[in-house]
């Protein structure tokens, strides 16, 4: 992807990177817009990627006293039928567990210069390619205007393949030392593992659902700090984010019309109710104010369902929001997030690409949070609006607590897992170089600041890590997912410092 101008997880126990990804959400269907009850939970809209697989091959023919062979096993019809049936099985088995909508195309071949022209042509998103043999200029030629290619070779997961041996020295580099192949790097080559392919094609696969994205935002797009000013512009030409805006006054006047809707108000306190009798919920403010978010969530649901969107933010929320809502928005947040939704406080657009990226790879929900100073290996993070299941399916404990800064409202602390490994990625303001790390959380303390707060331990020196901090909010997220996002932001043309491996 040509790169214009422009805050991580493993397996919790108990839990598997393939159970985690198994809750990754449905397409989006979005009911009227109109206030009419209880709105329909807004689901998360997602598009499979499309995926065009093409065996490149040449059978040999048998001279005498020459060489008229090249390295590789598929010498004959039966054993290409063989490896077609092969690929077949590898992918329906890859597809169906890589955690994320993926669709295979038919199995093509390329067995000549002009099928080779013709086989790459389509409205894939990637083209898989098994280059078992056959001349360089046909492998060229296929890979020619693509997008993304993924290229895979085979050691001992079946028939060995000639590029096993060339796939660097001619296809890669044209015989010379310098790079051939402007768009494709030696991550985009798998030798034998369908495991790593379903890495790069969750990676493409969140690029993909990650571009063109429209995040609804609430008092208009922002970002931190003077390194924030241009995050709006940024994430339009980087990632061709669609940022329509809705202003307060445009808010205040719907939920006035909420308000007066006997059957939504209703609604609203017996989901409060709900909530409030849930295990492992406690209620330590008003209940007025629980039921105000759930008030404000469905205003939230129908502004989504008008603007065909499934992701939120809030500008100006430590204030604006609060006379007009008659609480504040971190609940509401939480409650859209755990529902699929993607929800963020702030408007800092220097970080949101990081959530809805993290998001679209891992299917579960992430936590925009607040950064302190690292130190002894340890650093704490916190905010107020984390989602509860992050997971993607089981709730956190929780108390219900004033928002910290303005002791109004109604926000969440939520008690996360202790020892549960999470992905961070601390992205930069200039969306050029984010950083990211692994960690394990190792407490769930209660500080004066904002409510929900982690202890996150990790591996690197603290040093470097102190080093290494740019831009302001960070993204989290249950389970490891640092390899998905070193193969995705390189194909956003952004650099990823992976602090666990620097």
């Amino acid at each position: 992807m040509k790169r214009s101008c422009a805050s991580c997880h493993g397996c919790m126990s108990g839990f598997t990177r393939r159970s985690l990804m198994a809750t990754a959400a449905a397409p989006v269907a979005l009911k009227g817009a109109l206030l009419k009850g209880d709105p329909e939970p807004v689901k998360p809209g997602r598009k499979p990627l499309v995926v065009q697989p093409v065996l490149v091959y040449q059978i040999s023919k048998r001279r005498p006293q020459t060489s008229w062979r090249p390295w590789g096993g598929l010498f004959t019809e039966v054993e290409v039928n063989e490896e077609k049936q092969r690929i077949g099985n590898e992918l329906a088995g890859m597809a169906r567990t890589a955690g994320c909508p993926i669709e295979v195309l038919p199995l093509r071949t390329v067995t000549s210069m002009e099928e080779a022209r013709k086989q790459g042509q389509g409205s894939h998103d990637v083209l898989l390619m098994y280059p078992a043999s056959g001349s360089s200029q046909w492998v060229d030629a296929l890979a020619a205007g693509q997008n993304w290619t993924v290229v895979f070779v085979r050691h001992r997961s079946g028939p060995v393949y000639e590029y096993y041996e060339i796939v660097s020295p001619r296809f890669l580099r044209k015989t010379v030392d310098e790079w051939g192949e402007p768009k494709i790097s030696t991550a985009d080559v798998v030798v034998d593992s369908m495991d790593e392919v379903a890495v790069r094609m969750r990676g493409l696969y969140a690029v993909k659902n990650t571009m063109d994205r429209k995040v609804v935002c609430i008092g208009g797009a922002s970002g931190w700090g003077r390194g924030g000013r241009n995050s709006p512009q940024l994430a339009r030409e980087i990632w061709r984010m669609d940022l329509p805006e809705v202003s307060y006054d445009d808010l205040k006047a719907r939920l006035i019309k909420a308000r007066a809707d006997d059957s939504l108000q209703k609604s609203a306190r017996l989901q409060a109710a709900d909530y409030l009798r849930q295990k492992n919920v406690k209620l330590e403010t008003t209940r007025e104010s629980v039921e105000n978010a759930f008030v404000l969530r469905d205003v939230f649901r129908n502004i989504l369902a008008e603007h065909q969107a499934d992701s939120i933010t809030v500008n100006h929320c430590m204030g604006a929001i609060m006379p007009i809502s008659e609480t504040t928005a971190c609940m509401t947040l939480s409650l859209l997030n755990d529902e699929g939704a993607l929800a963020f406080c702030e408007s800092d657009f220097a970080v949101i690409p990081s959530g809805i990226l993290l998001n679209a790879i891992s299917g579960i929900p992430v936590f925009l949070n607040d950064p302190t100073y690292p130190h002894d290996q340890l650093i704490t993070l916190a905010h107020c609006t984390a989602p509860r299941k992050l997971d993607g399916k089981n709730a956190e404990p929780v108390r219900i607590l004033t928002h910290f800064e303005s002791d109004y409202g109604a926000a969440p602390k939520v008690e996360m897992k202790i020892g549960q490994k999470v992905t961070n990625i601390i992205p930069d303001f200039n969306a050029r170089r984010w950083v990211g790390f692994t960690g394990e959380v190792a407490g769930n303390p209660f500080l004066p600041i904002c409510r929900s707060q982690i202890d996150v331990g990790f591996k690197c020196r603290t040093d470097r890590m102190a080093e290494q901090m740019r831009g302001f909010h960070w993204m989290t997220g249950y389970g490891d997912w640092s390899r998905e996002l070193a193969y995705a932001l390189k194909k956003a043309g952004i650099e990823w410092v992976d602090l666990d491996r620097a």
